[in-house]
């Protein structure tokens, strides 16, 4: 039955014509962002999946931005000790040089006295983003010192930072509050000869630094020498500066050590937020390769649809040709 009221074949051209549309606009969104899953109501499953992820990584990436910051620190106090540990070799060879008969002591004291300057100047240098790991002038003890090194999510969904730690109080070459807690102004306790007595030893303890303003550890001898400072004495501070050298070879070996896991713990993260990026890229990505044959595809589609529904419309121009 052909009508003029109702265009069935018009209203079946419409319908197909606004449902190749509405896939247009769908696959033109996805060509012009890149994505298939852009808001919640294109998958809500992905689309909450892939938006937590992005704030991990975003939070890893402030994790990496702090390990940055730890690496430059334990840098820092590294190069300090490592210029520590060359300034107290030099130091020891000194007094070995002051143990052969005959030397000017007091020559040597000089130069002696130079290197402690020197190593007051590198304990104090040694400061990134206001701390300082070599050297302290407050009342309260270096202790651990904490550096953020990850970002976990447990299968629960619960959110953690862990840390980096390393004992700061192992590195600290000057205390002028505590001498004890330092490691050149802390008294060293030593076994040396005894000239009065043949083969026998005798205790004594020597600190190497007596930082400004600080006092001096009860009972302990400066290490320093003078005109008439005796052979066993020397030796007592050769023995000493030794011990002085061991305990900061190995702060240094630890802080090493740990200056190697923040650069391991650095380069795992970038690893993992590449790996994070491409997990989420797989959800909610779109194939541009599919999409834009598929838009082709539609602009075909669409470009009939307006020539069906053009000779649908017609249809009703035809009825006019009946009644001439």
């Amino acid at each position: 039955m052909t009508s003029i009221l109702t265009n069935s074949a018009a209203m079946a051209a419409l319908s197909t014509l606004r449902s190749i549309n509405d896939s247009m606009e769908t696959t033109q969104g996805r060509v012009s962002s890149g994505l298939r899953v852009e808001t919640a109501a294109d998958n809500a499953a992905y689309w909450s999946i892939a938006t937590t992820m992005k704030s991990d990584n975003k939070a890893l990436s402030t994790v990496q931005d702090a390990l940055g910051l730890g690496a430059a620190k334990t840098d820092t106090a590294y190069t300090g000790l490592d210029n520590a540990i060359d300034v107290i070799s030099e130091i020891k060879a000194k007094l070995v040089a002051a143990r052969e008969p005959g030397v000017d002591k007091t020559k040597i004291d000089k130069e002696i006295t130079e290197l402690k300057n020197q190593l007051v100047s590198t304990a104090q240098s040694a400061s990134f983003s206001g701390e300082n790991w070599l050297y302290n002038d407050t009342a309260t003890p270096l202790g651990t010192k904490e550096m953020v090194g990850s970002f976990t999510r447990s299968s629960a969904g619960t959110v953690s930072v862990g840390v980096l730690e390393f004992d700061a109080s192992t590195s600290v070459l000057i205390d002028t509050q505590d001498s004890a807690n330092g490691q050149l102004t802390k008294a060293v306790a030593v076994a040396q000869p005894d000239g009065a007595t043949a083969a026998t030893t005798a205790n004594a303890t020597y600190h190497l630094i007596l930082a400004a303003g600080g006092t001096a550890p009860t009972g302990s001898i400066l290490i320093a020498l003078t005109a008439t400072t005796a052979d066993d004495d020397i030796e007592g501070m050769i023995s000493a500066v030794d011990a002085m050298l061991t305990s900061l070879t190995d702060a240094a070996a630890t802080l090493g050590a740990t200056n190697t896991r923040i650069s391991m713990q650095d380069e795992f993260m970038a690893d993992l937020m590449d790996v994070i990026d491409k997990g989420v890229g797989r959800l909610v990505d779109a194939d541009m390769n599919e999409e834009s044959t598929r838009l082709k595809a539609l602009q075909t589609q669409q470009q009939l649809g307006i020539q069906s529904l053009s000779i649908a419309n017609s249809n009703s121009e035809n009825i006019l040709s009946l009644f001439r």
